[in-house]
């Protein structure tokens, strides 16, 4: 899977599932301050990866994904 398809991807469910405004979404957008996800999207985007991409995130190696990009980042080296 290439970036172009994890980005589709990641802002697919981010618009469909967390129900965040599709013109927040951008490569520099900050998780918490600018999309509004909390602890308890952190918890569905958990699940929805596992199903999606079948990989499992980790807390600890979340902590420093702060941006939209960096999360497409992270996940293109799950599956890399």
């Amino acid at each position: 899977m290439d970036r172009k398809e994890i980005e589709a991807k990641v802002r697919n469910f981010m618009i469909e599932d967390l129900e965040i405004d599709e013109e927040k979404i951008k490569p520099d957008a900050l998780l918490k301050q600018d999309l509004g996800i909390d602890s308890l999207d952190f918890i569905d985007i958990v699940v929805i990866v596992e199903k999606t991409f079948g990989v499992k995130i980790k807390s600890e190696e979340m902590a420093g994904v702060k941006t939209f990009s960096a999360f497409c980042d992270y996940l293109e080296s799950k599956l890399g």
